[in-house]
């Protein structure tokens, strides 16, 4: 037979061996841990409860954090983070450009870029105005007036809480209606529902209450809607300033995704536009950059108390450390007798080794079991949707292995290292 291939076959065949003896010896040290732990059953669980509790803080501290995360951004997708906020910035103009240019923004803006813009759902002009309203009784009051259109309800998410909001209808006959906040309502007329039907004058121009809205979460200061305001029909108030010029344009676009590439596309159509210069500038804003904020502070929030929860496995880990010098001390005899029968300073090590890792591991599906149960429980209670990271189940699993294997190492170390002789000799 050739003697390279007689060679290989014997290498293969020590490699083999090899290979058998490990998975022999791994299956015993695995029966000897389970022997272990039979035999003292409570010791084993009090100290797996550690990493019980530490594997299950972390996962719901992630849990916790993520639903924190998610409540903050549905509050600002509420205020419009599809929301595209059109103004004219500067550019200056001479006499004579200002005959033939219109620099400042116009309803024929909005219509342009309704018609060029995909994926434009709502859009409305806003034209801002601060003027004193006349009450019966001979008071007046200075007012925030908006010009808007029927779409910026939609736009704004405002919620009618009396009465209803101006339609195009209302719109197209220059109705003299108005919408009022509910603090205006309360304030002027004691109630949302007493508001209603009552008149007030701009500039001796009569108008109707027709609804009483509020805006459906806190803007934080976002929005140009203020405490006490009243929005107009836009074709109304267009008459009080005598010029086609708005202050803003507000467009909604269908989805939070398609706001970037809309921002620059509603920019370009608007400044393209022969109606204006060509070095106008306009400025268009959005809460994405809010959104993108919100959710880099509440990571790190969550990662700080991942951090917190981190100590509890840490402690966890102490005291198997602790536990398994006790149980190296108690079982000197064996280790001694296990090395006079040939066990080696690798095994003897493997042996206690693993059954610190058994202990924290045990502890970690424990805890991620109970730490997946909670939210579970109250999500099928409450209905409540809570976001459940199944990422944070195997960091606290591997966190639960590193700290078996870490805190585990000294006691195993200390149990390979004994001299069989004194071992034997030990009472």
């Amino acid at each position: 037979m050739n003697p390279i291939l007689q060679q290989e076959r014997q290498d293969t065949f020590q490699e083999t061996l090899v290979s058998a003896r490990r998975t022999m010896l791994m299956s015993e040290v695995l029966k000897l841990a389970g022997d272990s732990f039979r035999a003292s059953k409570t010791r084993f669980a009090l100290t797996a409860l550690g990493m019980v509790i530490g594997t299950a803080s972390v996962i719901l501290v992630v849990t916790i954090g993520l639903t924190g995360k998610q409540y903050v951004q549905e509050l600002i997708q509420k205020i419009g983070t599809n929301t595209v906020e059109v103004e004219y910035a500067g550019g200056g103009a001479t006499p004579g450009e200002r005959v033939r240019y219109n620099d400042f923004l116009t309803r024929e803006d909005e219509k342009a870029v309704d018609q060029q813009v995909p994926g434009v759902m709502y859009s409305s002009p806003v034209l801002t105005m601060h003027n004193r309203l006349a009450f019966p009784g001979g008071i007046q009051r200075d007012t925030l007036v908006l010009g808007v259109s029927p779409q910026y309800q939609q736009i704004r998410n405002l919620i009618v809480t009396e009465g209803r909001f101006f339609d195009e209808t209302d719109d197209a006959t220059h109705c003299h209606c108005a919408v009022v906040t509910q603090q205006f309502a309360k304030e002027q007329y004691g109630g949302d529902d007493l508001a209603i039907d009552q008149t007030f004058q701009v500039l001796g121009i009569p108008f109707t209450i027709i609804g009483v809205f509020k805006e459906s979460v806190t803007d934080f200061g976002q929005s140009e809607i203020q405490d006490e305001t009243v929005l107009v029909p836009y074709s109304v108030a267009r008459y009080f300033t005598g010029t086609e010029n708005v202050n803003q344009i507000y467009f909604s676009m269908q989805s939070m995704n398609e706001v970037p590439e809309a921002q620059r596309e509603i920019v370009h159509v608007i400044s393209s536009s022969p109606r204006h210069r060509a070095n106008s500038v306009y400025k268009a804003q959005t809460l994405s950059e809010l959104l993108v904020t919100a959710a880099k502070i509440s990571d790190a929030l969550t990662a700080v108390l991942v951090m917190v929860a981190a100590v509890t496995l840490a402690v966890g880990g102490v005291g198997i450390m602790n536990i398994m010098l006790a149980n190296v001390r108690s079982r000197v005899r064996e280790i001694g007798i296990r090395k006079a029968l040939g066990a080696t300073y690798r095994e003897i090590k493997l042996q206690f080794l693993t059954e610190a890792v058994l202990i924290s591991l045990t502890g970690g599906i424990v805890g991620s079991i109970v730490g997946l149960a909670i939210p579970f429980s109250i999500r099928v209670l409450s209905g409540y949707d809570f976001p459940i990271s199944w990422l944070s189940v195997v960091i606290a699993l591997t966190a639960a292995t590193l700290v078996g294997v870490i805190f585990g190492t000294v006691p195993a170390t200390r149990a390979a290292q004994m001299d069989p002789v004194e071992s034997l000799k030990y009472e």
